[in-house]
């Protein structure tokens, strides 16, 4: 017989629990396979999407904006420029002592070209302020669309940043193939690391630009915003 102020054992209440725990370990186990195995799938079609040739262009933009981190990223968004794919360009993230005529030195049939139509942006040190830098430029001078120019791998994660910098104009990739990429299978140790790695951060730049608000982005009249790298 129970004694008066004790609660009796219930069978029933022990299984509920268990049958909790378990749906929860299981539950924690399928995430845990699950988010290695997306994480995967999810690179292989980063690098699938990659291009291993130069794209051509079909049509023209108000600008042209080469991201630098490669001499023959400068050269070829020179050449958009003079086959008229662009009124201007801007090369942005160049070293502060880089000057057009110390480019126009490296390229001279482009002498005048480089001192009439390109601008240098110094202030950018990585991708989120190549974007910001890019936004400040285009809206300044009124560019509806734009011929973005980097590698191949940083592409992706480029125009995420472009695109939420700039929702209202028109990105037209123009990704260089880097001899590198062209000749080194994706699998080799050296490649597999980069394209990791970039993979990773463009990842985080899709998070980042999800959550953060988007006011961040946005013009204030009478002065600039600055977002944070």
């Amino acid at each position: 017989m129970i004694e008066s102020g004790t609660t009796a054992y219930r069978p029933g209440k022990g299984r509920t629990r268990a049958r909790w725990l378990k749906r929860a370990l299981l539950t924690f186990l399928a995430v845990l396979i699950a988010v290695p195995v997306l994480l995967a799938a999810g690179f292989l079609w980063f690098v699938a999407r990659m291009p291993v040739d130069e794209v051509t262009l079909d049509r023209n933009a108000d600008a042209i904006v080469v991201l630098t981190g490669g001499a023959s990223r400068v050269l070829d968004g020179v050449e958009l420029l003079a086959a008229g794919r662009g009124k201007r360009l801007l090369i942005s993230g160049v070293h502060p002592s880089t000057t057009t005529g110390e480019i126009a030195r490296t390229v001279p049939e482009y002498a005048r070209l480089l001192a009439c139509c390109v601008d240098l942006d110094h202030s950018a040190v990585n991708t989120v302020g190549n974007a910001v830098e890019t936004r400040h430029w285009v809206k300044s001078r009124g560019f509806r669309s734009l011929i973005v120019v980097t590698s191949s791998y940083h592409m992706p994660r480029t125009m995420v940043e472009l695109a939420w910098q700039m929702p209202d104009v028109e990105l037209i990739p123009f990704p260089v193939i880097s001899e590198k990429v062209r000749n080194e299978p994706w699998w080799t140790a050296a490649s597999m690391r980069l394209l990791l790695f970039e993979y990773a951060k463009y990842l985080l730049a899709q998070i980042r630009t999800r959550i953060e608000p988007a006011s961040a982005s946005t013009d204030f009249a009478g002065g600039r915003s600055r977002t944070k790298s």
